[in-house]
């Protein structure tokens, strides 16, 4: 018996009904079906970011308030600027009429180390106290290191160390910042912001540079990250400190707009005196540790170091046979930058003067040093290299800072600020030439390496800047007991 079959037509296979089903989808919809413009251009702007009065109200309850309270830091560090910058040139005038205080430089020595083995306490750190306040908020910064450091430094000036002046400003500005900040109780993290403020108006009041400040404190806290969160309170506080202090009536001095054709051979010869820049800086980093060390090592008691710092430098002196490389030095960079020729010698000689001044504890910065430094270096070079002692000895003060304190970018801002916007690609590339062979060497011995100069990120635990922490390690291990820490000395480290 047959089975009947079936006689309707087969289906389509599964590829078939897909194609099928395909060419259904294709079909135009009919107009009734499809969206209008209207619809269309309704459906387009639910999709447009929607205004947010809300979060605006917030940024800008935000940005004034960090106005606010830069303005306020800007006011102080202006204010103690001022103050600083009048008390140095009253110091430098009594220096040069009375060049025999220069026999009394190792009792007032006495007297600054005693003071501060005694009353300064975490104070005798320096900037470094204030960088550690910046990475790791724990305690506030003393009250009294204010008076202290300017105290101290007015000393130094007046009976002849060889000092610079950033160090105390920087001081001074951070200690009145952390008394403000625990006057209206901020929490730490706002605390760690207005002392990177702090860094900003000091160095931008004192050297009439308000951009360059605020970028440097920004920079200088860590070598490979700047603090962005800071940047309007650094901002308002440099530019605020800069004013202050020009109403005040102090006038910083007109440094020369110079200019010069860039060319491939012009950079290469800056690129050549970079490397002497770098080194420059290093000899000026180790040699000051390097004293630091061992005259802790050989004088344990601190008061009695600065004695032996006076005697060194009044050798110095009769040596040399003039008083040109003691306090700040100034017209030995004024000379430069005129385009008057230098020696070698001279800056040879300021390192030393400023290395033995610092080292062996008396108190006071070393950024107008090595501005001196800088720019009788870049002057000597000039002559040698051929190139305009002026423009070498502008590129050669700035540069030479850029790499010993890991500050390439306010350096550069800094060098356009006072000697024009010409110089601003030669300057650049000494500054970050200058910073790259530098190393891991910093005048801020508490300064942190967040990523290294060949690329990679720094892993070690406390990531202190390389050089003067390996030289510690090593003299540790070696040297008797007793030698003192060797990064709390001079208070402009």
């Amino acid at each position: 018996m047959e089975t009947g079959g079936d006689d309707r037509e087969p289906g389509p296979t599964a590829p078939e009904r897909s194609l099928v089903d395909d060419r259904t989808e294709d079909r135009p919809e009919p107009d009734d079906l499809r969206p209008s413009l209207a619809q269309r251009v309704a459906a387009a702007a639910r999709e447009l970011p929607r205004p947010r009065p809300a979060e605006h109200l917030h940024l800008a309850i935000h940005l004034l308030r960090w106005v606010g309270l830069g303005a306020v830091v800007g006011v102080l560090a202006g204010g103690s600027a001022w103050a600083l910058l009048r008390a140095l040139d009253w110091a430098t005038q009594v220096r040069l009429a009375n060049p025999w205080l220069l026999l009394l430089l190792p009792a007032a020595g006495f007297v600054v180390g005693f003071v501060y083995h005694r009353w300064a306490g975490t104070a005798i750190a320096g900037n470094n106290l204030l960088l550690d306040e910046i990475h790791d908020p724990r305690a506030w910064v003393p009250r009294r290191m204010a008076p202290l450091i300017y105290g101290a430094t007015v000393v130094t000036q007046v009976f002849g160390g060889s000092a610079g002046r950033e160090g105390t400003g920087l001081q001074m500005a951070g200690s009145l910042t952390d008394w403000f900040s625990r006057t209206i109780r901020l929490p730490a993290a706002d605390r760690r912001i207005l002392l990177i403020a702090a860094l900003a108006g000091g160095f931008g009041a004192l050297f009439g540079v308000p951009l360059a400040g605020a970028v440097f404190g920004l920079e200088v806290q860590s070598v490979g990250r700047l603090r962005y969160d800071a940047l309007v309170p650094a901002l308002t506080a440099s530019v605020v400190g800069n004013q202050v202090v020009l109403a005040l009536g102090v006038h910083h001095e007109l440094t020369p707009q110079l200019a010069i054709d860039v060319t491939p051979l012009l950079l290469g010869k800056v690129a050549v005196a970079s490397l002497a820049f770098a080194a420059a800086g290093i000899v000026f980093i180790e040699l000051t540790h390097a004293i630091k060390v061992l005259v802790g090592a050989a004088i344990p008691w601190p008061p009695a170091r600065p004695i032996l710092g006076g005697l060194v430098i009044i050798g110095l002196v009769l040596l040399v046979g003039n008083q040109d490389y003691l306090g700040l030095s100034l017209p030995l960079a004024a000379h430069a930058i005129e385009g008057q020729p230098v020696g070698f010698e001279v800056f040879l000689l300021k390192i030393v003067f400023t290395s033995v001044t610092l080292g062996t504890g008396f108190q006071g910065g070393e950024v107008t040093p090595l501005f001196v430094v800088g720019a009788t270096l870049g002057a000597a070079l000039g002559t040698v290299l051929g190139v305009p002692v002026e423009v070498l000895a502008a590129i050669g003060y700035v540069a030479v800072f850029a790499g010993a304190a890991n500050t390439p970018l306010a350096c550069t801002i800094m060098g356009v600020e006072l000697f024009g916007s010409h110089l601003i690609v030669p300057i650049a590339a000494a500054c970050v030439i200058t910073f790259v062979f530098s190393s891991h060497r910093s005048i801020y011995g508490r300064q942190r390496v967040a990523v290294r100069k060949d690329g990679t990120v720094d892993d070690r635990p406390d990531g202190l800047v390389g050089g003067v922490r390996l030289a510690t390690r090593r003299w540790r291990r070696r040297g008797p007991r007793g030698a003192g820490r060797p990064d709390a000395g001079a208070g402009g480290s």
